[in-house]
């Protein structure tokens, strides 16, 4: 598959992350915190033809000797992969529409050198700067219904726009746990193999004007093999809650090929806090 993409990693409360994590799985969490984020992509060319795609990273969880993400929603504008990714990877997969605009907004742009007197003052002057961003709103469907979700803000900065240096080529596998959902009971893991071209962006700002006080549900778990509309609702609140966590990092990756393996049965062995893959 052909695509474009932009990777960013947030700081997720890991109290939240659990909620979407299996018992059987450990999160890796330092101070309350885990790894999450967004995995923002444009499909230019795939089976299932040209489709968006949002994923909503929970955290990152331990898989003996090496440790992987797991999702917490998937959202896609075609029927077509929502299906592959429920039926064949086990992931939570949602079809969404995803509206995308581009605006400009205005900014300050200092009027003298930063090193200056005024500037140390902070009385510099300013004039106002145009910026050019693409504005995603994204809502979730089903059936007749459509629920907000979340909007994204991105400066259309990159290489594709001002030629600018697009980063090294690289080649990597990045590995993730699905599964445990009404199509797909068992524990699964699979990889993208990924060859592209990398380079460090501006993290994108994420909001959701209409985000209440979460509630939890009375286990704290989110519980996909057996979800009603309740526990599907709650669902989707944590998972604004993972996107509007705080931004860290952002990797746009371009020229981007990717290969996904299949699922293989995993076998968590709670006891051991550890997790081996079954013979089968």
């Amino acid at each position: 598959m052909a695509c474009s993409a932009l990777y960013q990693l947030h700081l997720v409360k890991a109290s939240t992350a659990r909620a979407f994590v299996p018992r059987g799985l450990r999160l890796v969490e330092a101070f309350g915190y885990t790894l999450g984020g967004m995995f923002l992509a444009r499909y230019h060319d795939s089976p299932a033809g040209a489709f968006d795609e949002l994923v909503v990273i929970a955290g990152i969880v331990w898989n003996p000797p090496t440790s992987c993400a797991w999702a917490a929603r998937v959202l896609v504008n075609s029927v077509e992969a929502c299906r592959h990714g429920r039926k064949e990877v086990g992931l939570p997969s949602h079809v969404a529409t995803f509206s995308k605009t581009e605006a400009s907004a205005l900014g300050n742009k200092p009027l003298v050198e930063s090193n200056s007197f005024l500037s140390v003052l902070g009385i510099g002057s300013t004039v106002p700067k145009q910026e050019s961003r693409r504005e995603i709103e994204i809502c979730e469907t089903k059936g007749s219904s459509t629920k907000h979700l979340c909007n994204i803000s991105m400066p259309l900065t990159g290489s594709h726009r001002h030629h600018k240096w697009m980063g090294p080529a690289i080649r990597m596998s990045l590995p993730s746990f699905s599964g445990q959902t009404e199509d797909h009971p068992d524990l699964l893991k699979y990889s993208c193999q990924v060859e592209c071209r990398v380079r460090p962006v501006k993290p994108a700002r994420i909001w959701n004007p209409t985000t209440t006080e979460l509630q939890e549900c009375s286990d704290g778990k989110i519980n996909s093999a057996g979800s009603n509309t309740l526990a599907d609702s709650y669902a989707q609140s944590q998972s604004i809650s993972v996107l509007l966590s705080k931004p860290i990092f952002a990797l746009e990756f371009s020229s981007l090929r990717m290969h996904v393996d299949a699922p293989k049965i995993v076998v968590p062995h709670c006891k051991k806090e550890e997790v081996g893959y079954s013979s089968t």
